[in-house]
């Protein structure tokens, strides 16, 4: 069997350090030994668990669906806290599967997805209720500290280029599938209904129209 790993982690540190995905491979290796496997690709996101804009997923369901091979990862909360997200992502026909529940069929990971999207916004009400109450007592928090100020800029900043950078990498992978489609469907919309029907997503992790597709297409062009 050939899978496509995707691992994720929640912060820039994390992913710089290694901390959470060296874990997170170490249950992957021992899945796709136990199957007699094999990983012909590996994907790493730094996302927050509540966001699905996903660009790395993104391309590893391109990989798992051009070769044929099965999405795995090591646990099913590394996806997303979101129902609706996991929804979508299980009617594609990639076949996914989880290193923590090999066994796990399409409804029972609907159902581990809704616990996961339940816990996360239960730790969500929380934090936010402690944050209420100390900024109820005059604490100040987050960016509205003066001295943070430089800080939230510099944050800023960075946060664009990481993101800018994720997108020029999407463009690459995505670009030769398009030309591909291209040859035989020269019209943006024909390309963007090919993708569609190859349940191919986007950037942002949705349906492709013809403006996305000549974005793609001149992103590459303004790279060139």
């Amino acid at each position: 069997m050939e899978f496509v790993a995707y691992f994720r982690v929640s912060t820039a540190r994390q992913g710089a350090s290694g901390l959470g995905i060296e874990a997170q491979k170490a249950a992957v290796e021992n899945y796709v030994s136990s199957k007699n496997g094999s990983v012909i690709a590996e994907f790493t996101e730094t996302e927050s668990g509540k966001n699905s804009d996903r660009p790395q997923l993104a391309l590893a369901l391109i990989e798992a669906k051009k070769t044929g091979a099965t999405l795995l990862i090591a646990k099913l909360d590394r996806l997303a806290r979101n129902v609706a997200f996991i929804a979508n992502l299980l009617e594609g026909d990639v076949e996914v599967t989880a290193a923590d529940m090999p066994e796990a069929n399409r409804f029972l990971l609907h159902v581990m997805a809704a616990v996961a999207e339940h816990e996360g916004k239960a730790i969500s009400e929380r934090t936010k209720a402690a944050l209420h109450a100390a900024k109820a007592r005059g604490v100040k928090l987050g960016w509205s500290m003066p001295s943070r100020r430089a800080e939230q800029q510099q944050a800023s900043q960075k946060g664009v280029t990481i993101r800018k950078a994720k997108a020029d990498n999407f463009a690459a992978q995505v670009l030769p599938l398009i030309y591909e489609i291209q040859s035989e469907t020269p019209s943006l919309r024909g390309i963007a209904r090919e993708l569609n029907s190859r349940n191919v997503k986007t950037f942002r992790g949705g349906k492709w129209q013809a403006i996305t597709v000549r974005n793609i297409l001149n992103r590459n062009v303004a790279a060139a």
